[in-house]
């Protein structure tokens, strides 16, 4: 396409500015002019009492994109609803960050060294389920915001300790407070976690074609193969299921895991890193994870 000036909408937040940037960057490198447009989302007005959603943070983005008053619209990837809206595409999956969860403390204690009965704070029912298969004696406490309000609700003394994504941590600058990075064997990530989606108009062919000179296979594939089983087992971004996805040597592997009334199930597998082969473990993992979840997923 002939260089033009592309609005890239995103939400206000400061990782979420800085999380466009990495897209606005890659475009700027292919000779495009970039200005991000920041758009509100019902995510960004809700209350502390507001439940989280599918799509909340993603809709008024999509909407706008829709209406032609943006060109392309940043997401974390794991908060797009599982079904994509018919005019939508997501043009490129960019380069993912670490996919995993973090825990987080005022004095750098890990997690085996946090005393009995401390309060962690995390709005998320898979962290907060295979948390506690991990630490049963620890009280949970839903803690809401963007991730510095969350942080600073910790050093404030709210709560002992945070469980966030290792990626917004990173992007933040905020490596340095992680005191532990979970392994995806004991806290499989949420879906998609750590990954960025560009989506575009599905009939803007321009754009279209430009995005695909950003879009890396490996990670489409690692994250449609994570999102393929969350929607096979029914559940949505509240669900309690884990699932890390990765290509190694022509392989993509998945580990995943549900809690359901009997514990934590935990699998690992591998398959062809092919569309195929992805479909092949989504079927395979879901049949597994199928019989420990609620009837109600």
């Amino acid at each position: 396409m002939n260089t033009r000036r592309l609005r890239l909408g995103s939400r206000g937040s400061r990782l979420a500015l800085i999380q466009s940037e990495l897209i606005a960057a890659g475009l700027r490198r292919l000779g495009h002019e970039v200005d991000i447009v920041r758009i509100v989302t019902e995510g960004d007005n809700r209350t502390d009492t507001t439940a989280i959603g599918d799509g909340i943070f993603v809709g008024a983005l999509e909407s706008a994109l829709v209406a032609g008053d943006i060109d392309l619209a940043m997401h974390s990837a794991k908060d797009m609803a599982l079904e994509e809206r018919g005019q939508l595409v997501v043009g490129a999956y960019t380069e993912r960050a670490d996919p995993r969860d973090a825990l987080v403390t005022r004095d750098g204690r890990g997690l085996g060294d946090l005393p009995q009965g401390a309060v962690v704070g995390t709005d998320s029912p898979r962290r907060q389920a295979f948390l506690l298969a991990l630490r049963p004696d620890l009280e949970v406490r839903s803690v809401r915001g963007n991730v510095d309000t969350r942080v600073r609700r910790l050093d404030e003394g709210v709560v002992d300790a945070l469980v966030l994504a290792a990626a917004g941590l990173d992007r933040l600058g905020l490596a340095d407070r992680i005191a532990l990075r979970f392994d995806p064997a004991q806290m499989p990530p949420a879906p998609a976690q750590g990954a960025l989606a560009a989506q575009v108009r599905r009939d803007d062919k321009a754009v279209r074609a430009l995005m695909a000179r950003l879009d890396l296979p490996r990670v489409r594939l690692a994250v449609t193969t994570e999102r393929g089983l969350l929607a096979h087992l029914g559940g949505g971004c509240r669900a309690p299921i884990g699932a890390l996805a990765e290509v190694r040597d022509e392989r993509l592997h998945l580990t995943a895991a549900a809690m359901g009334r009997g514990g934590v199930r935990h699998i690992t597998i591998d398959d062809e890193a092919t569309p195929e082969g992805s479909r092949r473990l989504i079927r395979s993992a879901g049949s597994e994870l199928r019989t420990a979840l609620p009837a109600t997923l």
